[in-house]
């Protein structure tokens, strides 16, 4: 556009009566708290993929899942001739030996075994019941911290493998082991579906009275 008489144009200024048009960012120099938001936003999106009892943003604010790397490498899947259940093989890799339904062990366990919210090697972690399933059974293997243990368990959503050395995240709000994540072994990456567990049971028989 020329200039009028008496008018100076700067090279890269808009002309008199025109906007300049607003400076733009490019990806590169987005701030280091813009990059964390989205970086926050894509893992909630890739672990999210199923529904859960909780919410799921709720848990990651309380308990941001840690980097698992180490874990990848250690979490593995042995296949076996015929499918097994989480019940049968919670009887053969740890010492609480109870039957029925995963869920009905923690009931069961009462007046037999100690039970408590706290994890312990050789300990049993019972699943509630929820839905179509029937619960679920898992045998401490490791602990790592007062929210994140390590145990093997088998017949993991339903493909009657022996999962061992599985990552577990305790995701309550009061720490207490009553709402969990579990390592998704296939994918490398924590499960997005949170379940709701009743606690563990300890391979210490009670005193009959």
């Amino acid at each position: 556009m020329p200039a009028m008489p008496g008018q100076t144009i700067h090279p890269g200024a808009a002309p008199q009566g025109m906007r300049a048009p607003a400076p733009t960012r490019s990806r590169a120099s987005r701030s280091p708290r813009s990059a964390t938001r989205l970086a926050v936003a894509l893992a909630i999106t890739l672990l999210a993929g199923c529904a859960s009892d909780a919410p799921e943003e709720t848990a990651a604010r309380i308990v941001p899942a840690p980097s698992a790397t180490a874990f990848a490498v250690e979490a593995r899947i042995v296949a076996t001739e015929d499918p097994l259940q989480c019940v049968a093989y919670a009887r053969q890799a740890g010492a609480v030996f109870l039957r029925g339904d995963a869920w009905t062990w923690w009931d069961q366990a009462a007046g037999l075994y100690e039970r408590s919210g706290i994890p312990r090697i050789g300990a049993t972690m019972v699943f509630r019941k929820r839905g179509r399933s029937l619960g679920h059974l898992a045998v401490v293997t490791r602990v790592i911290g007062e929210r994140l243990i390590v145990a093997d368990h088998a017949n993991w959503l339903n493909q009657g493998q022996i999962h061992q050395d599985t990552p577990i995240i305790d995701v309550s709000p009061a720490n207490d082991w009553s709402a969990v994540r579990v390592w998704y072994t296939p994918g490398g990456h924590w499960g997005g579906r949170i379940y709701p567990v009743y606690g563990f049971i300890h391979p210490t028989r009670l005193a009959e009275s």
